[in-house]
C-alpha cells in the first residue's frame, strides 16, 4: 500500500519523508525547480509488536511497513504534480500544510492551503469526468451498452458534485458505484491526511489543531483526517537516544515522538491492519486491509500457504499477554480458536496457518 506527500514547496514535507523512511533527502532539492521522485519504506511503531518480541525473544522482528512517495512539491493552481502517475497510484494522500512563520513563503495559512488542495483534487477529478463523458456520448450515439449507461448516469452525478467543489470521498455511493470507480484512481476520492506542521511554541496545543487553523468542518468529512507534526522538532528528537530523547520529550509535554502517531495515522487511512506471527525465529506484524479472509491473510505470509490453507489458528493479543505467551495456556482455557478460510482477521490477532504442503 502506498500514501503520496503532497504540498506547496517549502511545507517541511521533504522533511516529514525523511522522517517516516528514514532517508536523507535533502530539503533543499525543489530549488532546481525539477520534479524529483522518491520512494521510501515506513516503519509502524506498534507496541504490541514491541511486547511479543519481550515474551519470545525471537532472532528477528518485523513491523508493518507501507510505501511513501514524495513528489517535488507543487505552486498554487498548479495540477502538474497532482497528475503524475505516481500519485494516481497511490491508495492515500498526505498533505504537508505549512503553520509556521517564512519570510520567503509568507504568512501562514493553513485553512486557505488546505481547501486549495481540496479544490485541486476537485479540478483534476472534474477534467478527467469530463473526457470520460465525452467518450461515453459518442460511444453510446454508435451503441447503446446498458454498462455503459450505468457509467454516464454516475458520472454525471459526480460531474454536479465535483462543480459544486465537493470532494468524491465525501459523497455517498453504492457497493456497485464504488466498484465501478475504481479504474478512474480519482484523486478527492482517496482518503487524506492533512497535516500541520507547527512551530515548537504550538506543540501543546496539537490536539486542539483543527479548532485552532479553522479546519473542524474539513476534519469532519468521510475519509479526512486533519492532524498535526512539528518537523523540525521531530527531526531533532530523531537524532537523539534513550534516556536524553525521553528528558527532551519530557520538556515539550510528549510521551513520545509526534511521527509515530503519524505513523499510526497513515497506516490507518490507507485501511490497514495487522495480524501477528510469533516464534523463536521472529515476531512479525503483518499488514492487511481491514476485511481480509483468513485465506488471503494465509497468501500474505507466502503464496503456498494460501492455496494449502485448511485452517487458523486465532488468538487475541490481550489474550496472548495474559498468559505471557504460554499457548498451551490458551488451549487450556479455550481461547485458541480455529478459523475457517472466510474467516475476517481482526487487527492484533494472532495467526497460525495449518496448510498443506504443495506437491
Amino acid at each position: 500500500m502506498k500514501i503520496g506527500l503532497v504540498g506547496l514547496p517549502k511545507s517541511g514535507k521533504t522533511t516529514l519523508f525523511n522522517l517516516l523512511t528514514g532517508s536523507n533527502v535533502a530539503t533543499s532539492r525543489y530549488d532546481a525547480g525539477r520534479a524529483e521522485l522518491h520512494t521510501g519504506i515506513a516503519r509502524v511503531p506498534d507496541p504490541r509488536v514491541d511486547r511479543l518480541t519481550v515474551l519470545f525473544n525471537p532472532k528477528k522482528t518485523t513491523y508493518a511497513t507501507f510505501e511513501v512517495v514524495d513528489l517535488a512539491g507543487i505552486e498554487k493552481d498548479e495540477r502538474g504534480g497532482l497528475e503524475a502517475k505516481e500519485f494516481r497510484n497511490a491508495d492515500a494522500l498526505l498533505h504537508v500544510v505549512r503553520a509556521f512563520p517564512d519570510e520567503a513563503r509568507g504568512a501562514a495559512d493553513p485553512k486557505r492551503d488546505v481547501l486549495d488542495l481540496e479544490l485541486t483534487l476537485v479540478l483534476a477529478d472534474l477534467e478527467v469526468v469530463d473526457r470520460r463523458l465525452e467518450r461515453l456520448e459518442a460511444s453510446i450515439k454508435k451503441q447503446r451498452k446498458d454498462a455503459e449507461v450505468k457509467e454516464q448516469a454516475l458520472l454525471a452525478r459526480l460531474k454536479l458534485e465535483l462543480e459544486s467543489e465537493t470532494p468524491l470521498r465525501a459523497v455517498t455511493m453504492t457497493p456497485d458505484e464504488e466498484r465501478l470507480l475504481r479504474g478512474f484512481t480519482f484523486l478527492s476520492y482517496k482518503p487524506i491526511l492533512h497535516l500541520v506542521n507547527v512551530e515548537e511554541a504550538a506543540i501543546t496545543e496539537g490536539g486542539r489543531v483543527a479548532e485552532r487553523y479553522g479546519l473542524t468542518e474539513v476534519a469532519a468529512r468521510p475519509q479526512t483526517r486533519v492532524g498535526w507534526v512539528s518537523a523540525v522538532i521531530e527531526a531533532e528528537i530523531a537524532r537523539l537516544e534513550g534516556d536524553e530523547q525521553q528528558a527532551f520529550l519530557a520538556d515539550l509535554g510528549l510521551t513520545e515522538p509526534a511521527i509515530n502517531r503519524v505513523l499510526r495515522d497513515a497506516f490507518a487511512l490507507l485501511g490497514l491492519v495487522s495480524f501477528f506471527t510469533t516464534g523463536e525465529d521472529e515476531v512479525r506484524a503483518w499488514p492487511i486491509p481491514a476485511g481480509t479472509r483468513a485465506q488471503d491473510a494465509a497468501g500474505t505470509v507466502h503464496s503456498d500457504i494460501a492455496r494449502g490453507f485448511i485452517r487458523a489458528e486465532v488468538n487475541g493479543y490481550d489474550e496472548l499477554v495474559a498468559v505471557e505467551g504460554s499457548f498451551a495456556d490458551l488451549r487450556a482455557r479455550g481461547q485458541l480458536r480455529l478459523e475457517g478460510k472466510d474467516y475476517v482477521v481482526q487487527d492484533g490477532e494472532i495467526c497460525h496457518f495449518r496448510f498443506n504442503v504443495a506437491k
